[in-house]
């Protein structure tokens, strides 16, 4: 039973007698569905195991054995001693409200949300009266004040560097961190509670006792913490001493001013930097951190002196220390928009339905925004909303709208019918014809493709040429494989083709309509297009075997698609297509012009080549695309007339002919 003693082996050495360690007795299922059993080891038999803090996944120590507080009494459930008391709320915050990464602005919007208050951590820490007269720094200059327009630092003597008590470590733990010392513990804390980055330095590593916010010299380098070692350029801005960079502004430290085992004295620095900066630098170094994160979205620029008293204060809990000398400080807090204007009328009109005066106002006061009401000389009720530094994603009336349906709900939206006016034929005539196209192709046993107009670099390159490679590129792509805007329909069309194939399914046939831009003599031309694609060999095991797709079926598909469009498909000539990466010669062509008729079509076989190199596809592809520019569909369309069918039977009859072996 379990009362017996049980005999386990255990590798680990961080516990002595008397310790009280958590033990999982042969039957426990740890996380991980992982169950203990009687087992051997090192051939002795061990009847359950003694757990470290990882394995049960309460700490990331997985090193020795979890070794608890002596005044627990034996035989304490795991449960006991670890309550669901402490709630881990995993969030998903969009990109806008970089208040809410941060503690304090989860409890902002629930205190809104329930109609509380919200329980600032109180701060003790003052700069009134320092131990000493100097701080650790001599001197703070700010030679890039339009990314760092404020900057400030703490100097604290007497600190004692070592593991955070077990509070601090667990509270970091639980959201997924590292613990690494108490001072570095404490930044990352008071980061994810208020939402400020901040950064600590040894101050016997900060040579000639100063510290300067510059643009980095080109070539210049810099040993992350992360023990890389990263090239800067000019673009790049750093927090150096006189002789070297010490931080990646916003986002890393080197490891030439850590805070370790033999730090006594530290400088806490923390600062504004304008996102745009560090977000260009992040992006290019390839390094996003918890700091940049935040700061390439918009801190709260009211927020540092808060941030660092609080972070004092707990460097004094847990490291012990004095504050020495007064705050440094260089610049000034960044001017925040106070006001916006806001009319209860305009907001109801917009809404669509009726909220009283009082409700809108409670559930902007509950967001700690001040309203300030005034009526107009016309009767009209018009407010000043005035929104915290820390919102700075609220500038325009819509926003606080958005706000106020957001806390107010949209569960209790009324119900209503809801009138849309579509586009109508009679709007644009590009939208009928597409529809008549489509139309037409699915009845030609095509199936419909909706692909992205974004396409690789090294394909429009190889398949375009260098014009469309340096004017189709995007300023800010997401992916480094979506960076051009397409100029053809067909290699998506491939691209499906491809799939289609691999899986052995029975498409063979597949069409899009959709938008394509043209590189030409530095200008762009957007073009309204039609393309398809048809493998030649095909799964699908018909009844009645067809003939193979040739250069006349995608002519006759390409012309008809010109007549539904109101241009004079069937009386274009098509001219064989050469040099082409794209189209094989001799067995393709093209017809019509872009720049004198606005229109132009090309049909028959695809590179064969390119297909085996690009898409790896072993065989013939017949392909046709309609080009149109945009103004062709603004002229007046020939009216479409009705043929009727023929009232006689067909006739089929088989001519021979007889010609000269050369023809």
């Amino acid at each position: 039973s379990d009362t017996e003693p049980h005999k386990i082996v255990c590798g680990a050495k961080n516990f002595t007698v008397g310790d009280r360690v958590m033990v999982a007795l042969p039957g426990a299922i740890l996380p991980g569905d992982f169950k203990i059993k009687k087992s051997k080891l090192r051939g002795e038999p061990s009847e359950g195991m003694l757990c470290s803090a990882k394995e049960l996944q309460v700490g990331l120590d997985g090193e020795g054995i979890l070794v608890l507080d002596k005044n627990l009494s034996l035989g304490t459930p795991l449960n006991e001693v670890f309550s669901d008391d402490d709630i881990v709320l995993s969030l998903e915050i969009t990109p806008n409200r970089v208040d809410v990464l941060s503690h304090l602005g989860v409890a902002r919007e629930l205190a809104a949300r329930f109609g509380l208050k919200v329980n600032y951590p109180e701060v003790v820490a003052s700069t009134k009266n320092p131990i000493q007269k100097e701080p650790l720094l001599k001197a703070i200059s700010v030679n890039a004040p339009d990314v760092c327009p404020h900057y400030t630092a703490f100097s604290i003597r007497g600190v004692k560097v070592g593991p955070s008590p077990d509070w601090l470590k667990n509270a970091l733990e639980s959201i997924g961190l590292r613990s690494i010392n108490n001072i570095v513990d404490v930044t990352n804390y008071v980061l994810y509670e208020t939402g400020q980055p901040l950064h600590a330095f040894d101050a016997s590593k900060i040579r000639g006792q100063k510290l300067e916010i510059r643009q980095a010299i080109e070539g210049e380098s810099i040993t992350t913490l992360d023990t890389v070692d990263r090239k800067l350029d000019s673009s790049m801005v750093v927090i150096a001493d006189a002789e070297r960079p010490l931080v990646i502004a916003g986002i890393m430290g080197s490891v030439d001013a850590e805070v370790d085992s033999s730090t006594t004295d530290i400088v806490l620095e923390t600062a504004y930097f304008e996102a745009r900066s560090i977000r260009a630098t992040s992006r290019s170094l390839g390094l996003s951190t918890d700091s940049s994160y935040r700061f390439e979205r918009g801190i709260d620029p009211q927020g540092l002196l808060y941030a660092s008293l609080r972070a004092v204060d707990l460097i004094q809990l847990v490291a012990g220390g004095k504050v020495s000398g007064d705050r440094n400080e260089v610049g000034l807090e960044p001017s925040t928009q106070n006001s916006i204007e806001f009319y209860p009328e305009r907001v109801r009109r917009f809404i669509g339905f009726e909220v009283d005066n009082a409700t809108l106002c409670e559930v902007l006061e509950s967001l700690d925004f001040v309203v300030s009401k005034y009526t107009e000389a016309n009767g009209t009720d018009r407010w000043e909303v005035s929104v915290p530094s820390y919102r700075c994603d609220l500038i325009r009336e819509v926003d606080l709208i958005e706000e106020f349906v957001r806390l107010y709900g949209t569960e209790n939206i009324p119900e209503s019918e809801v009138n849309a006016r579509g586009i109508a034929s009679t709007d644009n005539r590009a939208y009928s014809v597409s529809r008549s196209v489509a139309n037409y192709l699915t009845g030609q046993n095509f199936n419909e493709a909706f692909l992205y107009s974004l396409r690789d670099p090294n394909e429009t390159n190889v398949l375009f040429g260098s014009d469309a490679l340096k004017q189709l590129t995007l300023d800010n792509p997401l992916q480094s494989d979506q960076s051009h805007l397409r100029s053809s329909l067909l290699p998506g069309l491939l691209d499906t083709l491809k799939l289609n194939n691999s899986r052995g399914t029975a498409a063979t046939r597949f069409f899009e309509r959709g938008h394509v831009f043209q590189a030409n003599q530095n200008t762009v031309t957007e073009l309204i297009t039609f393309g398809f694609v048809i493998a030649g060999s095909s799964q699908n095991r018909a009844w009645k075997k067809r003939e193979s797709a040739d250069f006349y079926t995608a002519r006759t598909l390409c012309e008809n698609i010109l007549e539904l469009s109101g241009l004079p498909g069937a009386k274009l000539n098509f001219e064989p297509k050469t040099n082409s990466s794209l189209w094989q010669g001799g067995q393709s062509g093209v017809a019509g012009d872009l720049e004198r008729m606005g229109f132009q079509s090309s049909a028959g076989l695809l590179n064969v080549a390119t297909l085996r190199d690009l898409w790896n596809l072993d065989f013939p592809v017949i392909a046709g695309v309609v080009e149109i520019k945009p103004e062709c569909f603004l002229r007046r369309a020939k009216r479409a007339r009705y043929s009727a069918f023929s009232n006689q039977p067909s006739s089929t009859k088989d001519i021979a002919l007889i010609v000269d072996e050369s023809i």
